[in-house]
């Protein structure tokens, strides 16, 4: 889109063609008065315009002298953990934590859970919250330790000689989700059919196709009075 500057540039240029073509003293007058009035506007756009720019030029140092210096915080999801008889240990792999001061690196422990927060790693924080642990493990005992590229965190099971199969109750509620239930007392064919309809829900479309044909199969054997095996 053109600036009134250009609009007026535009109109000046034209009433100069317009001269150039009139004759009638009238109409030179007209013209020759418009081009006084379009060029006085020119010239006042113009002073504004650099008087502007000065502002400007002034207004730049003032913005470019404040620095960006705030990081941000990286949530933590990727680690190993692994138990002895003691402690249970979970790594978290970090390239650099061992060269920033050891105060950057702190761990708070309750009996049910710990968070890790590693400060100014590479302009960035590092956080890691893990609640609802399994079991209760000893705040006093437990610690960090940081190695190269490596922060391993010691949780001291409050219970010794006990065996930790999830890190968390909530991991240990899903997997025993996805565990099909056998109730004795319940019909057979309906366990089956769940454990079928489960794979029919989960699989690809040739599984899906190989499932149908085996029902239809199945239910006109039975129309046919015949017995499966």
């Amino acid at each position: 889109m053109a600036s009134a500057l250009e609009e007026l540039q535009k109109d000046l240029e034209e009433i100069k063609v317009l001269l150039e073509k009139s004759i009638r003293k009238r109409v030179c007058d007209v013209l020759t008065a418009e081009k006084s009035k379009i060029e006085t506007e020119i010239k006042n756009k113009m002073q504004q315009k650099s008087q502007k720019k000065p502002e400007l030029d002034n207004e730049k140092p003032s913005a470019m002298v404040t620095p960006i210096t705030t990081g941000y915080t990286v949530k933590i999801n990727n680690y190993g953990w692994d138990q002895s008889d003691k402690f249970v240990k979970i790594y978290i792999t970090l390239t650099g934590v061992h060269q920033v001061p050891p105060e950057n690196v702190q761990v708070h422990f309750t009996e049910r859970s710990f968070d890790l927060l590693v400060k100014n790693l590479n302009g960035k924080s590092y956080s890691m919250i893990v609640n609802n642990l399994l079991k209760p493990i000893s705040v006093d005992g437990s610690s960090k330790k940081v190695k190269t590229d490596t922060v391993l965190i010691l949780c001291r099971k409050k219970v010794e000689n006990t065996r930790w199969d999830y890190l968390t109750q909530v991991e240990k509620d899903c997997k025993e989700k996805e565990k099909p239930s056998y109730d004795t007392e319940a019909d057979p064919s309906e366990g089956l059919m769940n454990v079928l309809k489960k794979i029919y829900e989960d699989g690809d479309d040739d599984m899906k196709r190989t499932i149908n044909k085996a029902w239809v199969e199945s239910r006109e054997k039975q129309a046919k009075g015949e017995t499966e095996f």
